[in-house]
């Protein structure tokens, strides 16, 4: 039965002031939102008919139970700001919760003399309105979550807005906490990030909720433009309560000679949808698109994954590993597509499942799509358990039969994080794979 606008929305209306701060948006941002609203509204649901939500468990996506963005008192305020903890040397630290901004580190002087830009996105709107109008949400969410991309664009106002100067270099890391306290709350966090030519950078988006036992509900979409002969690494680290519907919706848009790298480490979420696509639209341009997810219980990981090559002379290599158990369930849907003059391309696609009890689930459907000539393509998707020789040969070792289990589990998962290729983010990404084994009496 078609559900009805207020059924869809339940507590969820047009974006107002959120937790009473006035909105200083420009008026086109303003109307975009309005409109994005009445798309929300008008578009149906995904159903079970729909392609690009095939394997879905399409009865976690009800939104009626969840509120605006919930106010936060000083404690909770203080709370969460004790609480963003990730890399001890940074470039700069922002933390967001409930799509309230709550601290910012000081931004290095000297980044700023070379003309970076890095502002919460209410005042990058209001600064520097024409950059970030040219490059806010240009790119269609064309992997099945038009809904959801129109829902964060009519409440969003948290996030970071990122501009890289020509030649600039930020040597290290920039990070970004938004949390999700309260029951059945929401937040909608944005990130655009803009590299110009030859600039380079390292931007990493942590998300968590507060509470461990909050329902909650999560929006997020990215935005990642990155100009001639640039190189952007971006992270995505995870880690929402158990009872969280996430969605999250990835575009990158890579220029000439450019090299995008994105990596998302999925940790928490009862049902969490990514969608990523990474269009390769000038000659040189490369995008590698990784993935962690470890899953457990009743855990659902449903992933998209878009590699469109529209030049020349581009490459793209997309790795994606999970580990399951319990009764979870991970979804891998990929398209890799050569557009016609889209000679040499070099592209590869592989998903491999590592499935820890009887009762998991992997569902992994890898696609090609070539209208041009000489190019090398490749895809493939395997799903298997630990075997049986790999656990006799460590136990023939002393260690016992968990401990071998979880050796082997950090190895499979290793390699991708390893790719990163940044000693202090592949430590603190490696330790929190380690605490998820720790905390989770599911996995071995």
């Amino acid at each position: 039965m078609q559900q009805t606008q207020a059924e869809e929305s339940g507590a969820l209306t047009a974006a107002g002031p959120v937790n009473g701060h006035a909105d200083r948006s420009p008026q086109w941002l303003r109307e975009a939102r309005a409109a994005a609203w009445g798309t929300f509204t008008t578009l149906p649901m995904p159903a079970r008919t729909d392609e690009h939500w095939r394997f879905a468990n399409l009865k976690t996506l009800d939104l009626s139970p969840f509120k605006q963005p919930l106010p936060l008192d000083e404690a909770a305020r203080n709370g969460l700001r004790a609480r963003s903890r990730g890399l001890e040397n940074v470039a700069g630290r922002m933390v967001f919760g409930n799509d309230q901004l709550l601290s910012r580190d000081v931004f290095s002087e000297q980044l700023r003399q070379k003309g970076v830009i890095w502002l919460p996105l209410e005042e990058a709107a209001v600064e520097h309105p024409e950059l970030f109008r040219k490059h806010f949400m240009r790119e269609e969410a064309i992997l099945g979550g038009k809904k959801f991309a129109a829902l964060h664009q009519s409440q969003t106002r948290a996030g970071t807005f990122l501009y890289i100067p020509r030649g600039v270099e930020i040597e290290l890391p920039l990070e970004t906490f938004h949390w999700l306290s309260g029951s059945r709350g929401s937040c909608f966090p944005h990130t655009l990030i803009v590299a110009d030519e030859m600039a380079k950078a390292t931007v990493i988006d942590r998300f968590s909720s507060a509470d461990s036992d909050s329902e909650g509900l999560a929006c997020g979409v990215n935005d990642l433009w990155l100009g001639a002969g640039s190189q952007l690494t971006y992270l995505c680290v995870q880690d929402w309560s158990r009872k969280t519907l996430a969605f999250q919706i990835n575009s990158t848009v890579v220029g000439r000679d450019a090299t995008a790298k994105a990596l998302t480490l999925n940790l928490g979420g009862s049902h969490i949808r990514s969608e990523s696509v990474s269009h390769l639209r000038f000659a040189g341009g490369r995008s590698d698109m990784l993935a962690v997810s470890l899953a457990d219980g009743s855990q659902e990981f449903d992933q998209r994954a878009f590699q469109i090559h529209e030049a020349p002379h581009t490459a793209s290599d997309l790795l994606y590993k999970n580990s399951l158990d319990g009764q979870s369930r991970s979804i891998f849907s990929g398209l890799i597509r050569v557009d016609p003059g889209a000679h040499q391309t070099d592209a590869y696609q592989k998903v491999r499942n590592l499935l820890l009890s009887d009762d998991a689930e992997a569902n992994s459907a890898p696609g090609l799509e070539i209208e041009a000539d000489d190019v090398r393509c490749t895809h493939g998707a395997t799903s298997g358990q630990i075997e049986a020789e790999e656990l006799f040969y460590l136990q023939s070792r002393g260690i016992n039969r968990t401990d071998a289990q979880r050796l082997i589990v950090f190895g499979f998962v290793q390699e991708v994080i390893d790719r990163l290729g940044h000693d202090a983010i592949t430590s603190g990404l490696s330790e929190l794979v380690h605490a998820k084994f720790k905390d989770s009496p599911r996995l071995p």
